[in-house]
């Protein structure tokens, strides 16, 4: 070993370079760096170094010594600066999304400025109708019958209680003398009287078999009302002169037509089971009418040999046309079978070639006789039921249409026509331009048993009779389309068919507990003898008994109305006069203008024979107008849809409308009666002028223009829940100056959820549960045959009218299943 000495010790800084000394192994290096005094060393006593070449020299050690904590703050500075660069990337990045979200946040507070303020919809309330309790003797049975004039009606009575229904326990026994007998139903007039041969030509009985055996059954109903059978809330049955001392039950209403007997006896096998006393009344102690077996019948037949029985008592003129692309023909195929109908007259054979009820011999021996004995021809109706090609018939359907066909067709020897106007909606299908095509879809659309009794159309076919009319798509709709153009097929249908004298517009949907002709012949007579003045004002309200009292009464508050005005809030949101620059103009004076005569557009045609007053308003003493056929007849208030929220006011195709849109009228629901004077105007208008309105503003619009006679029949309407009768009034009644239309608050638009307890709206849910309790089926679990059993009976109710009736499902039992060899019944179709 070298001698050895002493060195003072070597640091090294990170700065410094550290010099590989000799070609030594690394360790020696590394623990060369590593060396570090120790901490019992004395600052004047120095290390002993090795004398080994390996080591360095002393030239190669520092002056100075350093620090020994300097290498540790050397690492926590360079610790800190990455940190530091970390902190302010994080701080310019949400600088940076902070702006950007400033950005966005203006870009949308713009677009929601721009869009409007948008309020967050909040959870409808209901209408203040939902909360009115509900009233029970609707359903009150038929052992609960009293005179009317003992009945304390449930509503509307504003003080009496309502009477309460009886337990089970207190019931009548039910024994076969419980219940009074039924009585036959005759609301015809007395054919055979002195007073109606002097008038008119004689009527022939009709049957419901070509050869005159078998005799129609009748209607049968029961004297009073079941106990507490509210009244009418709107409208009367007095006003119109229908009964309403008398009820009708279900058998003895619709016995007659197949209901409450087996298919196998011809029936259509409904009402076999629940509450069946007294059921079979109508067919007891009556030896000339027996249950009637409905399975081979043939309605076309029957109607025309009836019609051309009678003949004389119509001034016929013309047949039916055949052009099927000019015109909508009824099936030569059918047409023609109908020559094969024997019924022993020589006059009938001739007679079912002209179509139904067309008599060309009969015609003019009718005309020649009327001129020699004076008597007066009776006018034809015709009554159109609006269906389509694929509607599937029930059975409560087809009870149906055989009471229309009956009561209207063959009970007034051939006074009405009952046909049906079928909506072909596949606008391929050619009907209009091939026979066999025609044929074959007029065949596959009606029940075997009323074939030969219809008429298609289709949209196209429309388009190309009633071309040239502006297309606008209003609310997507086509104009010619079955919703907007309802009337264009009855318009057209009446042009080419002018032996009748009126045209109901039918539909599918609409029942009526009582009897049709009752019904149809009081609101003709009604309409009839109303006078002209005030007529427009007093058709555009609901008559509420309960708080309007007589009619006399109301028809004096309504002129009081119009001439004078009312304070009523609601003429605050009746429409203004808009003037030909489309400004706000001026509000409406307080009082009306009574509609007097013709309201017309300046573009209608001129020439059209319009109806004008024969004196001034002031001088009339409501005479005029009075024993006047009614060109339109509704079931609805006709309203002025101005400045209403109904959805289809501004549906106006044609007119001139720079200077605001044409005088206007509608009434809700086609259904209606329409004279041939007003049908063939509205062909012409459509025809040449190019006019059209929505449906339910057309036909009442062009009354307005020309001057006719339009008339609200305010038939028994009836409501489910208790309202308070002046509220009802302020809700019905709700438009300008006490009207039901002419300003925002009208009950017709968005205020028509008020219907919906009603029975005769278009969307009125109580008709259909109504009628279906009446059938004697459940509806909301409440009713049915067992609680008909142990309770009061089954329903008994007035006659009224119900709207809309769909898809009721008779319970059908006991259908033939095989070939019996022995008929039950006799069969009518040989």
């Amino acid at each position: 070993m070298g001698k050895q000495y002493r060195r003072p010790p070597t640091y090294f800084d990170d700065d410094d370079d550290l010099y590989d000394i000799g070609n030594g192994p690394e360790i020696e290096k590394h623990e060369y760096y590593r060396q570090t005094p120790s901490p019992g060393l004395e600052r004047d006593e120095e290390p002993l170094y090795s004398s080994s070449s390996r080591e360095s020299s002393g030239s190669y050690q520092p002056m100075l010594r350093q620090s020994p904590h300097k290498r540790k703050d050397s690492i926590s500075r360079h610790t800190w600066n990455r940190r530091a660069r970390y902190l302010c990337l994080a701080l310019l990045s949400i600088i940076v999304l902070f702006i950007l979200h400033l950005i966005r946040a203006s870009w949308v507070e713009a677009k929601r400025l721009e869009l409007g303020p948008i309020e967050k919809p909040s959870p409808p309330k209901p209408p203040p109708w939902e909360g009115f309790e509900f009233l029970k003797r609707y359903h009150g049975g038929i052992r609960t019958l009293i005179p009317k004039n003992e009945n304390v009606p449930e509503y509307p009575s504003e003080t009496e209680q309502a009477p309460r229904a009886e337990n089970n326990n207190t019931v009548q026994a039910r024994t076969a003398s419980s219940l009074p007998k039924s009585i036959p139903f005759d609301p015809y007039p007395d054919y055979d009287s002195e007073s109606y041969i002097s008038k008119y030509h004689r009527k022939h009985e009709c049957f419901l078999d070509l050869n005159g055996l078998v005799r129609i059954p009748k209607v049968h109903y029961y004297e009073g009302n079941t106990r507490g059978f509210p009244d009418p809330v709107m409208g009367s049955h007095d006003v119109l002169g229908l009964r309403n001392d008398i009820c009708f039950e279900r058998f003895g209403r619709l016995g007659a037509y197949g209901y409450g007997y087996s298919v196998r006896r011809g029936g259509v096998g409904a009402g076999l089971h629940g509450d069946r006393d007294g059921a079979d009344d109508m067919w007891l102690d009556n030896e000339n009418v027996t249950e009637v077996n409905y399975s081979n019948i043939q309605w076309a037949k029957l109607q025309k040999t009836c019609a051309a029985k009678n003949g004389k008592r119509f001034a016929i003129t013309s047949g039916w046309k055949s052009n099927l692309f000019q015109e909508m023909g009824t099936s030569q195929k059918h047409a023609d079978s109908a020559d094969d109908a024997e019924s022993g007259d020589d006059a009938a054979s001739d007679t079912t070639k002209l179509g139904p009820g067309s008599a060309k011999s009969n015609g003019t021996d009718a005309n020649a006789s009327a001129k020699k004995t004076n008597l007066m021809h009776i006018p034809r109706t015709a009554i159109l039921i609006r269906t389509w090609w694929n509607y599937e018939y029930t059975p409560e359907d087809i009870i149906y249409l055989r009471s229309l066909v009956t009561e209207l067709s063959l009970m007034t020897g051939g006074e009405y026509v009952v046909h049906f106007l079928i909506h072909v909606k596949d606008d391929n299908i050619p009907i209009w331009a091939e026979q066999r095509v025609y044929d074959r879809v007029l065949e596959n659309s009606l029940p075997k048993e009323f074939r030969g009794m219809g008429t298609l159309w289709s949209e196209r076919q429309m388009s190309l009779i009633y071309g040239g009319l502006q297309e606008s798509f209003f609310r997507d709709l086509p104009v010619h389309g079955v919703y907007r153009g309802t009337f264009l097929p009855v318009q057209y249908f009446a042009s080419r068919n002018p032996d009748f004298d009126f045209f109901w517009n039918w539909e599918m949907d609409v029942r009526y507990t009582g009897q049709w002709y009752h019904l149809l012949d009081k609101v003709q007579s009604f309409a009839k003898a109303q006078p002209r003045k005030g007529l427009w004002e007093r058709s555009g309200r609901f008559y509420i008994p309960s708080v309007h009292g007589s009619w006399e009464d109301f028809k004096q508050m309504v002129r009081f109305q119009t001439e004078m005005g009312t304070d009523n809030p609601n003429n605050v949101w009746s429409s203004l006069k808009v003037t030909a620059e489309g400004g706000a103009g001026t509000p409406q004076p307080k009082a009306d203008t009574p509609v007097w005569g013709p309201l017309s557009p300046a573009d209608m045609l001129t020439n059209q024979n319009d109806t004008a007053p024969p004196v001034s308003y002031e001088k009339d003493k409501y005479v005029w107008g009075v024993d006047e056929e009614a060109d339109l007849i509704v079931f609805n208030p006709i309203f002025d849809p101005d400045g209403t929220t109904w959805f289809f006011t501004g549906d106006v195709t044609g007119y001139n409308t720079t200077d605001g849109l044409p005088p206007r009228r509608a009434a809700i629901t086609t259904t209606c009666r329409l004279s041939k004077k007003l049908l063939q105007t509205m062909h012409r208008e459509t025809m040449l002028s190019r006019h059209l309105m929505f449906s339910e503003m057309w036909p009442a619009s062009i009354a307005l223009h020309h001057g006719y006679k339009a008339v609200y029949a305010p038939h028994p309407v009836y409501i489910d829940r208790r309202w308070p009768t002046a509220y009802l009034n302020a809700v019905m009644n709700g438009g300008r100056n006490g009207a039901t239309g002419g300003a925002r608050t009208s009950v017709f638009g968005s205020r028509e959820h008020n219907f919906r307890g009603t029975t005769w709206f278009y969307d009125a849910g109580f008709s259909p549960n109504l009628w279906k309790r009446w059938l004697g089926y459940k509806v909301d679990n409440d009713g049915g045959e067992q609680a008909e059993l142990a309770g009061e009976g089954r329903m008994c109710v007035p006659g009224m009218l119900l709207h809309p009736v769909k898809g009721v499902g008779m319970v059908v039992e006991g259908a033939r299943r095989v070939k019996e060899k022995e008929e039950e019944g006799r069969d009518i179709g040989d």
